[in-house]
């Protein structure tokens, strides 16, 4: 609990920081949190403590002043390390949310001189910690509610990412299309279904006069050539898309289906409906998206997964 040296509060004024460093799927999770963060202190000026991948993403949401960006040095960078708690700690913040609760950020409220700012999270000796012992069996979303809550949060709203888009009319698609998100964790291949089953989705697809629509980063581009060359009607817009464009797709998507990666978070934020494909890499109960147009499908190998079962999830009625 708090001490004689921690700063004091100010509820509705001062300076808050907020630090989510990733992954995609996290971060969109915590745009719940930080809505409530910001009706919490709405005359505070709001700055957000975030990896350089999330800039353009964080810079158009309305809950931050200020976008600082972590790139998370390392012990071999002592001084980049340095350099950013000296910035922190100038910056006169009352109250620090650490919405990403790792060790790492949790030794940044160590290392930040004293009197240190309130601080909510996991670190020893936080003004408001999050004192739950399993927290690490809650669903992330659950999780930062309750942090918020012991902080005296009451309140946190669903992520809505209706102010994220991207100008998608350039990639000039049909009416009807659907996303397909093959990729994922590249040191994780478990976590993704088999490619070819994708490219039998997306001839089923082209059958019922529906586009497939393939998407993902860089690394996922001979994803995007194999399933094109299976399927001349699909499109490949891997490697040419951002974050704010799959939101923007997302929109006028009729279905979006993928395995468990940052995409489909997205895609599910975008108030499309979705499927997603778990393996036993993975827990849905503690990371997937939810809503009521949120589709699980969980084997514990995904090879187990059969393309029928798919097919049924999709809207091809």
């Amino acid at each position: 609990m708090s001490g004689a040296a921690e700063a004091p509060a100010e509820e509705g004024r001062g300076r808050i920081l907020v630090i989510k460093l990733g992954a995609l799927g996290d971060f969109v999770q915590a745009m719940g949190p930080a809505a409530a963060i910001r009706a919490h202190h709405p005359d505070a000026e709001i700055t957000l403590l975030t990896s350089p991948a999330f800039a353009d993403l964080a810079a158009a949401a309305p809950y931050f002043d200020r976008i600082w960006l972590d790139d998370r040095p390392g012990y071999a960078r002592p001084w980049a390390l340095w350099r950013l708690m000296r910035r922190i700690s100038r910056a006169g913040f009352s109250r620090i949310y650490d919405l990403q609760t790792s060790d790492r950020s949790s030794l940044y409220f160590h290392l930040l001189r004293k009197p240190r700012p309130q601080w909510s999270g996991i670190a020893s000796g936080a003004s408001h910690p999050h004192a739950n012992p399993g927290r690490d069996a809650m669903h992330t979303i659950d999780r930062q509610a309750e942090q918020l809550r012991m902080a005296g949060i009451r309140r946190v709203p669903p992520s809505d990412l209706s102010w994220a888009g991207g100008d998608v009319a350039r990639f000039h698609l049909p009416k009807k299309f659907l996303l397909l998100v093959p990729g994922g964790s590249p040191h994780r291949p478990a976590k993704r279904w088999p490619a070819g089953r994708f490219a039998q989705i997306a001839t089923l697809l082209a059958r019922r006069g529906v586009t497939p629509v393939v998407i993902g980063g860089e690394a996922e581009r001979a994803l995007g050539s194999m399933i094109l060359n299976a399927v001349p009607q699909a499109r490949d817009l891997t490697g040419k898309t951002g974050f704010g464009d799959i939101v923007a797709l997302g929109r006028l998507a009729i279905h979006g289906l993928g395995n468990d990666t940052g995409p489909m978070h997205l895609i599910a934020a975008s108030g499309c409906s979705i499927t997603v494909l778990y393996s036993r890499e993975s827990d849905p109960g503690l990371t997937a998206p939810r809503g009521k147009r949120v589709t699980i499908l969980s084997r514990p190998d995904l090879a187990q997964l059969t393309v029928e079962e798919v097919a049924a999830t999709l809207p091809l009625g």
